[in-house]
């Protein structure tokens, strides 16, 4: 594949090398445009464009076409992702539908590793559904030996987003239904990088957002998948307007849209729609076979580089442990370590407590600027830049 051509459709300022699109990803030189479209609709269309926007599809429709887009992404079939809101709520949604799916067994499984908006999701949906529910977290190397036949669901994020672990999804999936369980997985940090192949698996539920390596914007929308055969049988706790069946007939009491539609929620968000739909125009160019093949060279040429220059450094995760497109290293002073890097115009994040954290997004991030972002880095830790009270500052956001 042509990486610099993909480059050359993401907007990046000069003399910045970017290894943040694990985080949020950088805007592609369509959007701006596609988005000014979407306006001039609004302004020339008013309520028509509804029905009549996006080039006569209307913006209504958007939830559902994204989502078909996203499941090639995502090895989900057509009908079975949808496209709204945020990811905690379509998390929330999940979980809630797998639990009702099983409601003899008690226990919800996560890791340490799982994002923790999603276990205040799970948290808060205990609290609600007044049911004698246990919410277990243990390490991720023990999940597959604490799965067992109390399990009702297994709730992952299948990379984690600090050391960038990554779970075996297909593994996992089949112990939990083994075992009778249901799985909800948070593709996050997998969802535009590497493969997923969330049919393969057998995956009941997954959620996503499209911020981060998909290239939507801040704010961009969230995506939940179901398995085909269990759309049905899902009972929405959020019976929004529109999952309802015929929300134009606005009837008095709720009743479930078809299939994966009953789990939209809230009005679409359509300028930030607009923003995903000029995203998704590159990504329906991408292979992902060779996409994770590029991003394993970029983060492995990284790893070592870091691994010979900078010792004060420890890995955030052990040699060979399978991980996704970011790689992450520890040390008690990291954040200001990377409020020094960021300085330089290397862009990486932390996360608390000891996580520098980088990824690798070969659409936008090349060899010699892995090679950059490594002398940068060696030289920061070699001359203690980073121990400066303006380093060392916490701002807002990390």
């Amino acid at each position: 594949m042509d990486w610099n051509a993909f480059r050359a459709r993401f907007h990046l300022p000069d003399g910045v090398i970017y290894l943040d699109g694990n985080s949020l990803g950088p805007m592609p030189v369509a959007a701006p445009e596609r988005v000014a479209r979407t306006m001039d609709e609004w302004r020339d269309m008013l309520i028509g464009g509804w029905n009549d926007g996006a080039g006569g599809e209307g913006w209504m429709s958007w939830p559902g076409r994204l989502g078909d887009r996203i499941g090639r992404l995502i090895g989900a079939p057509a009908g079975s992702v949808t496209v709204g809101d945020t990811l905690s709520i379509k998390v929330f949604q999940a979980l809630d539908a797998a639990l009702k799916m099983r409601p003899d067994r008690r226990v919800i499984l996560s890791d340490g590793g799982n994002f923790p908006s999603d276990l205040y999701m799970a948290e808060g949906l205990i609290g609600a559904l007044h049911r004698d529910l246990d919410l277990r977290v243990v390490a991720p190397e023990e999940v597959a030996d604490t799965i067992d036949e109390d399990l009702a669901v297994l709730m992952l994020t299948q990379v984690d987003y600090r050391t960038g672990r990554m779970h075996d999804m297909a593994d996992l999936t089949a112990r939990a239904h083994a075992a009778g369980a249901l799985t909800v997985w948070d593709l996050a940090h997998s969802a535009g990088a590497h493969e997923v192949d969330l049919t393969g698996a057998g995956a009941d539920f997954a959620t996503g957002c499209t911020y981060k390596y998909l290239n939507a914007g801040p704010g961009a929308p969230a995506f939940i998948y179901v398995r085909p055969n269990l759309q049905d049988a899902v009972e929405p706790a959020l019976s929004g307007w529109l999952g309802h069946a015929a929300p134009f007939a606005f009837d008095p009491s709720y009743r479930p849209g078809a299939g994966v539609e009953r789990l939209r929620v809230g009005t679409p968000a359509v300028l930030q729609m607009a923003a995903l739909d000029a995203a998704l125009d590159i990504w329906d160019e991408v292979d992902m076979a060779a996409l994770r093949a590029r991003s394993l060279e970029l983060s492995e040429r990284f790893a070592a580089g870091v691994a010979t220059r900078c010792p004060a450094l420890t890995p955030a995760l052990a040699s060979g442990v399978p991980r996704g497109s970011q790689v992450s290293f520890r040390h008690a002073d990291g954040y200001a370590i990377m409020q020094a890097l960021i300085a330089r115009g290397v862009v990486g994040d932390f996360r608390a407590p000891d996580i520098l954290r980088f990824g690798f997004t070969p659409l936008f991030v090349s060899e010699a600027e892995v090679d950059g972002a490594v002398g940068h880095l060696a030289q920061v830790m070699a001359t203690a830049e980073w121990d400066q009270p303006r380093f060392r500052a916490r701002r807002a956001v990390t």
